[in-house]
This record gives structure tokens, C-alpha cells and sequence, in this order.
């Protein structure tokens, strides 16, 4: 690892991994969130004090989004098309988004399975326009877990 005590993530340095196939040419991954149900728990004891405590629950489902420019790319296509048809068990996906560091090495994980396209959409089409086309997709997952 090319980390040493002080340095810190860059936001420009991740990657994406479906089903152990790297996407090519992100721009954006977005609403990465890891997040559980709080329960609370209040009771007395025996002496009459009252207690109130916080317990973490269940996980949470979620989704992210990712930005990327709008090339060929007959995986992301084909998933999510398998979404779109109904094929959810050729649309559930698992994979990561990845950190990297310095020289390209992955030092953390947020890892993800069942998760599949919710949406996907194009940017504004104009004509004249000089822009880059890029597709946003939605993807829900049912599990996030946080690997090193």
C-alpha cells in the first residue's frame, strides 16, 4: 500500500466493479451511504432510574448513482436491460466501488451485492451542443458493507 499515516483519499482516484469486471470511464459515484435502524430501548431498573439506550438494528436497503459518458459498453447495456425485462435474477449484480491510492493500488472497498439498475438516464440533447452525452444510472442495492 502506498498509504503512509497522514495521507488521505483523493476524490478523483475510484473504480467500478461488476461482478468482477471493471467499468471503464466513470465520472461520478455518488450517494454511497452505509446506514442501519436505531433502536431505542428505555426501561427502569430495579432502584427506579430510568435508562435510555440506543441499539443499532437492521441494515438498510439502498442506491447510489453513477455518471459516466454515454459510450458502448454492451455489459452496462445488457444489465440493464435484464433489469428492464424482468430478469432480476440476470440483473442482480454484486460488485464495489473502490478506492485507490497513489499508484492505482485498491486500499478500500465498499462492496455491494444484489443490486441492480433502477433507472438509467441521458443528459439534455442539444443541438449545437459541445458537451460530453453522459448516462446517469441508479442502482439499488441490499446489501453495503465497508471493506479494507
Amino acid at each position: 500500500m502506498a498509504f503512509e499515516e497522514f495521507d488521505v483519499a483523493v476524490v478523483y482516484s475510484f473504480g467500478l466493479e461488476l461482478d468482477g469486471i471493471e467499468v471503464a470511464m466513470l465520472k461520478e459515484v455518488s450517494g454511497l451511504k452505509v446506514e442501519q435502524d436505531v433502536i431505542e430501548h428505555k426501561a427502569n431498573t430495579i432502584a427506579g432510574l430510568y435508562v435510555h439506550r440506543r441499539l443499532p438494528g437492521r441494515p438498510k436497503l439502498g442506491e447510489f448513482t453513477i455518471t459516466r459518458p454515454y459510450t458502448p459498453n454492451d455489459k452496462v447495456e445488457a444489465w440493464i436491460k435484464a433489469a428492464q425485462s424482468g430478469d432480476i435474477v440476470g440483473a442482480r449484480k454484486s460488485g464495489a466501488v473502490t478506492f485507490k491510492d497513489y499508484v492505482g493500488g485498491t486500499f478500500r472497498r465498499y462492496t455491494f451485492t444484489h443490486a441492480w439498475p433502477k433507472s438509467a438516464e441521458l443528459t439534455s440533447l442539444k443541438a449545437g451542443g459541445t458537451e460530453v452525452a453522459d448516462e446517469k444510472i441508479v442502482v439499488v442495492y441490499e446489501t453495503l458493507k465497508l471493506e479494507a
